[in-house]
C-alpha cells in the first residue's frame, strides 16, 4: 500500500472522528441555543475556520482547480441541501436520544447509494443491496418509539430526512470533488451558514450568548469544517466508495461518546438496532473493499518491417478494482 493511500485512510478515519463529536456536543449546546441558529453557527464555524487555514496555506491551495460556471448547478444544490439538512438534524437531536441520532446518521449511506443508483445510474452489487436493506431495517428499529401504538418518533424521522438531504448533497459534492477543497468547504460553510442564520432569525430564534456562540463556531470548525475537508482529501486519493466505508465508523463513535458524555441509557431497541446497523455497515465495508484482483496479460503484436512480418510479445500486469457501489472502476497497467 502506498504512503498516499495510508495517509488517505487516516484522513477518512479522522473525518469520521471529527464528525462523531458533533452529535453529543450539539445535544448539550441545544440547551442554550435554537436548532436553526446552532446549524448556522456550525456551518459558519466551518467556513470561517477553513478560511483561516486557507490564508496560511494559500500558496499550495492556489494550485488547486477552481470551481467554474459548469459547476454552478451542483454548487447551488450542495449549498441549499446543506441549509436544510443540519436544521432537520438539530431538531432531531433536540427531540430524541443523541446515541440514536448518531446511529441513524448511517442512513446517509443508504440515501447516497439509492440516489446514485436512481439519479446517476450507478451500479449496486447484490451484497451492497443487502447492506442497504440491513441499515434501513436498523434505522426503522431505532426510529420506533416503543409505545403501544405503532408509529415512529418525529425526532428520528427528522434525522432520516437530514440523511436523505445529505445523501443528495453527497452526490452533488462528488461531481465537483476534484476542484479546490478549500473553495468547496468555504462556500459550504459561509453560504449554508448564512442561509440557516436567516431562517433562524425569521423563526424568532435569538443570537446565543458569546461563550455559547464561540463553542458552536469551534464545534463547527472541527466537526464540519475539518471533517468535510479531510473527507474530500481522502476521497480524491482512494475514491468515494472506500472513503464512505471508513467514514461509516462515525455514527458508532458518536453513539459511544453520547453514552459517555450524556450518560444516556441504552434501551433494548437500541441494542437490537445497533447489532443490525453494525452488521449492515460491515457488509457495506466488505463490499466496498472486496473486489480487487490482478491479471497478467500477454499481447502479440505484429510489425511489418521491410516487407517482413515481425512478431513481438508484450506482457503487462493488469490490476483493477471493482467498487461495490459502482462509483469507481479503476484500471492500472504496469509494464513488465
Amino acid at each position: 500500500m502506498k504512503i498516499k493511500q495510508i495517509q488517505a485512510i487516516l484522513l477518512a478515519v479522522l473525518a469520521a472522528v471529527f464528525y462523531a463529536v458533533s452529535t453529543p456536543v450539539s445535544k448539550i449546546l441545544l440547551g442554550y441555543i435554537g436548532p436553526a441558529m446552532l446549524a448556522a453557527f456550525l456551518y459558519l464555524g466551518a467556513g470561517i475556520g477553513i478560511g483561516i487555514v486557507f490564508l496560511f496555506r494559500r500558496n499550495k491551495a492556489e494550485k488547486d482547480r477552481k470551481l467554474g460556471r459548469q459547476d454552478l448547478f451542483y454548487t447551488i444544490g450542495m449549498i441549499v441541501l446543506d441549509i436544510i439538512a443540519p436544521i432537520l438534524l438539530m431538531n432531531g437531536i433536540k427531540m430524541t436520544a443523541a446515541a440514536n441520532v448518531s446511529l441513524l446518521n448511517n442512513f446517509e449511506i443508504v440515501a447516497t447509494a439509492l440516489i446514485a443508483f436512481f439519479v446517476f445510474h450507478e451500479k449496486i452489487s447484490p451484497r451492497m443491496w443487502s447492506a442497504l436493506l440491513l441499515i434501513t431495517l436498523a434505522s426503522a428499529i431505532l426510529s420506533f418509539d416503543g409505545s403501544s401504538s405503532f408509529h415512529f418518533s418525529a425526532g428520528s424521522l427528522m434525522v432520516i430526512g437530514a440523511s436523505l438531504c445529505w445523501g443528495l448533497e453527497n452526490n452533488c459534492t462528488r461531481m465537483i470533488s476534484s476542484k479546490s477543497t478549500y473553495e468547496i468547504v468555504i462556500l459550504k460553510g459561509m453560504f449554508s451558514g448564512a442561509g440557516s442564520l436567516v431562517i433562524a432569525l425569521t423563526a424568532g430564534e435569538g443570537l446565543p450568548a458569546p461563550l455559547v456562540g464561540a463553542a458552536a463556531l469551534i464545534l463547527g470548525f472541527v466537526a464540519y469544517g475539518l471533517s468535510i475537508f479531510t473527507y474530500i482529501r481522502a476521497q480524491n486519493v482512494i475514491g468515494a466508495a472506500k472513503t464512505s466505508a471508513f467514514y461509516a465508523a462515525a455514527p458508532f463513535a458518536g453513539a459511544f461518546l453520547s453514552c459517555v458524555l450524556l450518560h444516556e441509557e441504552l434501551s433494548h431497541m437500541y441494542i437490537i438496532g445497533l447489532a443490525v446497523m453494525i452488521f449492515g455497515s460491515a457488509v457495506a465495508v466488505i463490499d466496498t473493499l472486496k473486489y480487487r484482483h490482478c491479471h497478467v496479460h500477454s499481447h502479440t503484436i505484429y510489425h511489418l518491417h521491410n516487407g517482413h512480418i515481425e512478431e513481438e510479445v508484450i506482457a503487462h500486469e493488469h490490476e483493477h478494482a471493482h467498487i461495490g457501489t459502482g462509483q469507481a472502476h479503476i484500471h492500472i497497467h504496469h509494464g513488465l
